[in-house]
């Protein structure tokens, strides 16, 4: 499978609307250095607490230490990620871990007889009410641009590069995101606030294997991809579905960080979405809360920079760029994920409640540092013990 080159074409007209800076440096990833691949293979990340870290999905090494890391909350964490693991799964025993180091594999037949699109933009429209019907709560719709994809994926038995498997010709790129729970997200760092992430992913296998499924029942090609294939981020910028943020994620209206993203690759037509720069750039420029409050200090300060700090950052992008070995230590001692940055963002609202809406159109206005101000104090960490009583009232 060959790509077009990424030079001279690394910048493209598209990438200024989108907020997109590379670079003449721009290489594409490779997989096999993204961090929880090298937790497999690199000792300079494998630690100590690697392997407890993995054992705890499993129930076999989770601690009984401090509030929201007792046995019901491991248990409530590790059963929201068992449809994502049963798929993840169940072709292991191929170095295939679906989903997250490889493509999802299609259960159902492209249909012999292709249903004939028109007008591309009617079709959007409708695959756009298909993954509302699933259950994705945000979609949109852009090129595959090749530069975002993996240029090798990871073969999990042995951990060596293996081709990323994408067939050629599959043009347009269906992204999708999933709300995580604001109520579990609001006790992080804590084994309950990660059952907001095993959720989704769960949610989120199901809802991106059904919509490319029925892409395919009308007689085009269609591929499920969640963490696999290729970089997300990216895609959800170009297809309008939000902007890049000082804390590595996507800043959307809907809801703010809160989201974790899954993608289709199609040959069907489609119009695209353009991207919709709003001004989080430039509320990032002045806000430092996630920086401030990352355990680790893995977050940057400053402006966004070209490069990182270790061989799991993409080489070529000016952005704000996350100390990945320092972010992944802390999830390893704590024994579950952590999204502090995602708690404190002043993007983590309710924005069906008018008075949060009217907080955003003041941060994303030239009075950004009013909302920057008024935002001071939320953000807070919420007692686990919270939410579980909360459930059994």
């Amino acid at each position: 499978m060959s790509y077009p080159s990424n030079t001279p074409d690394h910048r493209r007209p598209a990438d200024a609307e989108a907020g997109i800076d590379v670079t003449e440096d721009f290489e594409r990833f490779t997989q096999r250095n993204d961090v929880f691949s090298r937790a497999m293979w690199d000792d300079k990340v494998r630690s100590k607490h690697t392997d407890k870290f993995f054992d705890s999905y499993r129930m076999e090494a989770a601690p009984r230490r401090g509030a929201g890391f007792g046995l019901r909350d491991f248990a409530l964490r590790n059963a929201s990620w068992l449809i994502s693991d049963i798929m993840t799964n169940r072709y292991a025993d191929q170095g295939r871990r679906e989903g997250f180091q490889a493509p999802i594999s299609a259960d159902t037949p492209v249909a012999p007889e292709q249903v004939e699109i028109g007008d591309p933009r009617e079709m959007s429209r409708e695959i756009k009410r298909v993954a509302a019907f699933f259950g994705a709560d945000i979609c949109g719709i852009t090129d595959n641009d090749h530069r975002w994809l993996y240029a090798t994926r990871v073969d999990t038995r042995d951990m060596s590069a293996a081709d990323p498997g994408l067939p050629e010709g599959l043009n347009n790129v269906i992204v999708m995101g999933h709300e995580m729970d604001r109520e579990l997200v609001a006790t992080y760092p804590s084994a309950l606030a990660g059952a907001a992430t095993g959720r989704e992913y769960s949610h989120e296998a199901a809802v991106v294997m059904q919509v490319a499924a029925y892409i395919r029942n009308l007689g085009y090609e269609a591929v499920a991809s969640m963490n696999d294939t290729g970089l997300v981020i990216p895609f959800a910028i170009k297809a309008g579905l939000g902007e890049y943020a000082r804390n590595q994620l996507v800043i959307t209206p809907e809801f703010g960080p809160r989201l974790r993203f899954s993608k289709v690759f199609t040959n069907m037509p489609l119009s695209h979405d353009p991207p919709r720069p709003r001004g989080v750039r430039a509320f990032c420029d002045i806000c430092s809360k996630c920086a401030d409050a990352c355990p680790p200090k893995a977050l940057p300060f400053g402006p966004p920079t070209v490069g990182g700090a270790n061989s799991s950052a993409i080489s070529g992008v000016r952005k704000w760029t996350s100390d990945a070995e320092k972010c992944f230590g802390f999830w390893a001692k704590t024994s579950t994920d952590c999204a502090i940055c995602m708690r404190v963002c002043p993007f983590n609202r309710d924005f069906s409640d008018l008075g949060h809406r009217l907080w955003l159109k003041l941060a994303l206005s030239r009075w950004r540092k009013i909302a920057l101000w008024l935002d001071r104090k939320r953000g807070g960490r919420v007692k686990p013990a919270t939410w579980w009583q909360r459930g059994e009232g």
